[in-house]
């Protein structure tokens, strides 16, 4: 899903578009024992409430497409009677009313949710009259294409509000608060089936994590059990790993610059596509190949890609590239540069010894005071 079909099913969860049809929800203790369990037509609930769920459920369509908001596929495997992607489906199709189901889908939460503590399993279902658009993008309102039927689950952690003072009207006094059980923002969610060129993906489910860099994989593997992408900061590490190991010797700031430059002209030019951008194993290749590595190098390229992430995976630009600075890093020195102004950062033999040379105007700062004479005495005195 990209962050355009992901923004029309957040749209839903306003009062004025709502059309969900039923929530709900098992509060499960610290020790995975079930404390309790509700089932109510979402419309019924008091105004005051809908609200707090509509946070919720709006947080679970949040967060970066490629990093918080991951678009799984899953196996044939999972699609044949007992599969992960068709107890999904019975789930879906039973519009939540199905009591032994609703024990099954909470039974595997709570089997497979790493998390130390209390949490609120919520789920909703919903159907969604899908409007039909115009050749050139515009919604019209009654011309509907489908309904797209669907299921969202939100895992949400419960903990004690801070202890603090409040004020007690009767006796106009400040007193100990009393603590809340509060429930909070999602850690992890999903959206089954993915909603993909805007009708129903039964193939695929889109996936939520608050952290984008440690992946809940227990409750991924077991709820879906589809394949697995790496973490924003893994993919971020596995990329400059392939970077080093493939250019060797050979690895130089210049080439480096260059790789950099071209991530950031990829973003540039992809700005205005709600499609999140990535590179597979040969779009890397030739990125590498453009920013100057050599043959001979990239010889080495496929069987280390091959053999640190395997060909079928690929990278999101967002999550390799650094679009807020250009950082040059030594043991005792760090230099952040714009990262739309490399061309001031140069390496030179100066007196024998490998410099880095960066460019400098009039207007300097040393610990927030403005340097006014930024040249040498030696060379002031030439």
């Amino acid at each position: 899903m990209n962050k355009v079909e992901i923004s029309e099913i957040k749209k839903l969860f306003t009062p004025r578009n709502c059309s969900i049809t039923r929530i709900c929800g098992c509060y499960v203790d610290g020790e995975k024992n079930k404390k309790s369990q509700f089932r109510e037509a979402f419309l019924s609930l008091p105004e005051e409430e809908m609200f707090k769920y509509f946070q919720i459920l709006r947080k679970n369509l949040s967060g970066t497409v490629g990093r918080n908001l991951l678009t799984l596929e899953f196996p044939l495997d999972t699609e044949i009677e007992g599969g992960t992607q068709e107890f999904l489906l019975r789930l879906r199709d039973s519009k939540l009313k199905d009591d032994e189901l609703l024990e099954q889908f909470y039974d595997r939460v709570i089997e497979s949710f790493e998390y130390v503590g209390n949490y609120l399993i919520l789920l909703i279902h919903d159907a969604y009259d899908v409007p039909g658009k115009t050749t050139d993008g515009i919604e019209m309102e009654d011309a509907s294409d489908e309904v797209y039927e669907y299921i969202m689950c939100c895992i949400c952690p419960v903990n004690l509000s801070k202890p603090g003072l409040s004020y007690d009207d009767e006796s106009g006094s400040f007193r100990n608060r009393i603590r809340d059980w509060v429930v909070d923002m999602p850690e992890v969610g999903f959206l089954f089936p993915a909603f993909t060129d805007r009708t129903s993906d039964i193939h695929s489910t889109l996936f939520y994590t608050k952290d984008a860099n440690e992946f809940n994989t227990s409750f991924m593997d077991l709820m879906f059990a589809c394949p697995r992408p790496l973490p924003a900061v893994s993919q971020k590490e596995t990329f400059q790993a392939i970077v080093e190991e493939t250019l060797g010797e050979t690895c130089d700031i210049e080439t480096v610059k260059n790789i950099h430059e071209k991530l950031n002209e990829m973003i540039e030019e992809n700005k205005d596509n709600p499609q999140p951008l990535s590179l597979a194993k040969n779009e890397v290749k030739g990125l590498l190949a453009n920013s100057g590595v050599k043959n001979e190098r990239l010889e080495e390229f496929d069987r280390y890609y091959d053999a640190t992430v395997g060909e079928e995976t690929p990278f999101m630009v967002t999550n390799v590239a650094n679009t807020r600075t250009f950082e040059v890093k030594t043991p005792d020195v760090v230099v952040k540069v714009n990262p739309e102004r490399t061309d001031l950062i140069e390496t030179a033999v100066i007196n024998g010894r490998k410099c880095l040379v960066i460019e400098i105007t009039d207007q300097v700062e040393v610990n927030g005071i403005l340097v006014r004479n930024t040249v040498s005495g030696a060379e002031d005195e030439e």
